[in-house]
Formats: structure tokens, C-alpha cells, sequence
């Protein structure tokens, strides 16, 4: 099952809005850009609100099915493990192997030894067509790597045999998710990784690696532009060149994950697509729970007392909800309005603090990444924020649509 050149990661909170997020990739159809479109979920998120992955896959075969979308489309069961994976057999067709918490973990002597010794053919000086620097490779280097990525990698090879076994390996997309690191990856060490994968034979189509700077939540990155341009084109001419060296899939491609909002990159991410003729997938997620939520603002009295209601929860349980997002949020509290502020607002105004518009002085990244991690408050209010959905879904679905069209495809695709 190859996936196609570009691809993009929609996820949707509450399974309400893949007709809409749907349509943002059939706009770019019919602008020139063909985008395969992939729906996903983690078993995080299912658990908070309530959902069973089949619930994501009849979420997107009605959409296409309403919409007459004829081409590929998948369903993501993101950043999954052994614990959780056989949840999502049966629905996906995309898994998100999730290693990070192997990495730097000891791995087998035996292991390490015949890495490196796999290895030793690039020891000395190493040119990787189109990066204007040649690495010195010592044997020291190849054995770190291996300590530091060998565990991780074996274990997606596990989890990756345990699909196979039950899906069999044509019939579903693999994405190594080594994002969570605690530093990015040189070009080196991911070339190094991708010998270690095909060494495992795993037959991976995207592989997400660690940026520099911060991929917070919804909000703009936060970096060195100029240095993540250089990290990104330097990592597409690693697995350019991994997929001859390595005979790894043709079509193997980088992924960006918390891809939701970084605007200031998608520039050099679209340069340099370009300048490679190469693929990407890129993940958004909370993006549309956060349309949803400024449409209720400006849709009416009681979207906009529902949306405040979420605010004023999510203040008084932000240790509870930002804590497992600690790593992917900056939040600082003072900055945050406080309950007698915001129930003066009216929807124009919690919407303007709420939607990210840098040129805009009501904008709040700090409220804006807490409502993001706040979607459990809205899971618990049950039928009464699913119901105001439904009343206000025209114009919810005209945020989301143009949020994912005009924000995220075109800048980083067209």
C-alpha cells in the first residue's frame, strides 16, 4: 500500500467535522495539488473522549462517501504501541509506530556488535549528495548511535511484525515516530537509524525525526527559522540518498508531527519540497477542535456561554489537563485573562483571542494552547457540546475547512 507523495494527518477531536476537513483536501484538488487525506486518532484521545477507533474509520467512509472522494484515504492509529495496537487493527491502515520511550534505552551487546559491523563500510570520510559538508565517521560514532537508537528501532520491528502477522504487509502504511527525542537527530545519526531500520526490514513509508525549536500546541514554532530550513533540506537529502544506499521504499518520506500552526516554517518546508521534488506528511490535530470552539464563540449566545464555560474549567484544572502535554506547551499563567475578564467578552472578541492571527492584538498564544489541551472539558459536557455541533455546523464547518485549506495546504503545498 503506497502512500502518496504528499500526505496530511486530520484529526478530529470529535468525529464531527470529516466532511469539512475533507473538503479542504478536495479544494486542493481542484487547485492542482493532489493530497492524500489521513485521519488520525491516539488511543490518548480516544481514551479522553470516549471513541473506539472504528468510530474514526466510519467517521472518514462517510465522509467519502458523501462527498464522492474517489481517490486513497487512510486511517491513522497514531502513535500506538504493544500495549495498544491491537486496538486499532481492525480499523487502520496506517500506524504510527511510536518508539520514543526506547530511545537511549541499553540495547543488546550482540545487537550493537553486528550494527556496527554492518556499519563499518562508511567509517572515514561520508558525502551525502546535496549536503555541502562531508562527515567523518568513526567507529565511536556508529556504536553511540546504536546505544542510543538500537532498543527503540527493534522494538518498532516488533510491533511492526505484530501488524503484519494480523494485516498482512501490503495492506498498511508504517511511520517510525522518533520525534520525541530529547535533541534533534544530525544528519548522521538519522542516516545511521534508517540502516538500522532496513536492517530490520521494516518497510517504513514516513519517518518523523526530532526538529530544533519548539512544535507547542497549535501555536506558531518557536526557533531558529533559518536553522530548521537547514535541518529539514539536509534530512531530505538523507533519506534521498538511505533509499538507494539501503534499498528502503522509494517513497519514504519525512513527517512533521504537532504540525498544526507552524506558519513561520511552512515557507522553507515548501522551498524546499520544491527544491527536492519530495514528499511529506504533516499532522495537525487539536487545529479542529479549535475551529469548532471559535465558530461556538461568534455562532451564538449559547455556543459562546459554552465556550467560556470550557475557559473557566480549564483555568481552575490546568495542572490536571496541561500536565501530559508538558513537553509540547509553553504556557505562562499570568498571561492567561482572567473569569471576570472574559465573561465580559463578546464572541468577536473570545474568537479573536482565541484564533491564531499573529497581526491581531487580540490574540492569546497562552489561552489559545490551553483551550487546546482543554478538550476533555467539552468531552464531558457530553450531548451539550455535541448537540451545539450540530446546531452551528455550517459555519463550524466553514472554519475548519478554510483553516486546513488556506493555512496549512496552500503555504505548505502550493
Amino acid at each position: 500500500m503506497p502512500l502518496e507523495k504528499y500526505s496530511f494527518g486530520i484529526g478530529d477531536r470529535f468525529a464531527r467535522q470529516g466532511k469539512a476537513l475533507l473538503q479542504a483536501i478536495i479544494d486542493a484538488k481542484k487547485s492542482g495539488v493532489a493530497v492524500a487525506p489521513v485521519w488520525n486518532k491516539s488511543h490518548r484521545e480516544h481514551t479522553i473522549t470516549k471513541t473506539e477507533p472504528a468510530d474514526v474509520r466510519a467517521e472518514a467512509d462517510e465522509a467519502v462517501k458523501a462527498l464522492g472522494w474517489s481517490d486513497l484515504y487512510y486511517v491513522d492509529a497514531d502513535h500506538i504501541n504493544l500495549s495498544n495496537v491491537d486496538m486499532f487493527i481492525d480499523s487502520s491502515d496506517f500506524f504510527t509506530v511510536d518508539v520514543a520511550d526506547l530511545i537511549g534505552q541499553p540495547a543488546d551487546e550482540k545487537g550493537i556488535t553486528t550494527f556496527t559491523g554492518n556499519c563499518r563500510k562508511y567509517l572515514g570520510s561520508l558525502t551525502i549528495p546535496n549536503i555541502d559538508r562531508t562527515f567523518d565517521v568513526t567507529e565511536e560514532q556508529i556504536q553511540a548511535v546504536a546505544h542510543q537508537f538500537l532498543s527503540a528501532v527493534k522494538k518498532a520491528a516488533q510491533i511492526y511484525r505484530h501488524i503484519e502477522a494480523a494485516k498482512g504487509a501490503d495492506n498498511f502504511v508504517t511511520e517510525i515516530s522518533i520525534d520525541e527525542a530529547d535533541r534533534p537527530q544530525t544528519p548522521l545519526e538519522l542516516f545511521l537509524i534508517l540502516a538500522a531500520i532496513a536492517d530490520e526490514n521494516i518497510p517504513a513509508q514516513t519517518i518523523a525525526p526530532k526538529f530544533t525549536g519548539r512544535f507547542n500546541k497549535g501555536v506558531d514554532y518557536v526557533g531558529d527559522v533559518d536553522r530548521f530550513a537547514r535541518e529539514f533540506e539536509q534530512d531530505l537529502a538523507v533519506i534521498d540518498f538511505a533509499i538507494s544506499e539501503f534499498s528502503l521504499p522509494e517513497n519514504l518520506k519525512l513527517s512533521i508531527h504537532s504540525g498544526s500552526d507552524k506558519l513561520s516554517i511552512y515557507p522553507s518546508i515548501n522551498k524546499a519540497l520544491k527544491q527536492f521534488d519530495a514528499g511529506l506528511h504533516i499532522k495537525t490535530a487539536g487545529t479542529t477542535w479549535l475551529e469548532e470552539l471559535a465558530a461556538l464563540a461568534i455562532a451564538g449566545p449559547d455556543g459562546l456561554s459554552i465556550a467560556k464555560q470550557i475557559y473557566y474549567q480549564a483555568l481552575s484544572r490546568f495542572d490536571e489537563l496541561c500536565a501530559p502535554y508538558a513537553a509540547v506547551i509553553d504556557i505562562d499563567k499570568d498571561k492567561l485573562p482572567e473569569p471576570e475578564v472574559v465573561d465580559r467578552w463578546s464572541g468577536e472578541e473570545f474568537a479573536g483571542a482565541l484564533c491564531h492571527d499573529q497581526s491581531s492584538s487580540r490574540y492569546n498564544p497562552h489561552l489559545r494552547q490551553l483551550l487546546h489541551v482543554a478538550y476533555k472539558i467539552a468531552a464531558e459536557m457530553g450531548d451539550d457540546f455535541l448537540n451545539a455541533l450540530e446546531k452551528y455546523r455550517d459555519i463550524i464547518a466553514t472554519n475548519v475547512t478554510e483553516n486546513i485549506y488556506k493555512r496549512h495546504i496552500k503555504p505548505i503545498f502550493m
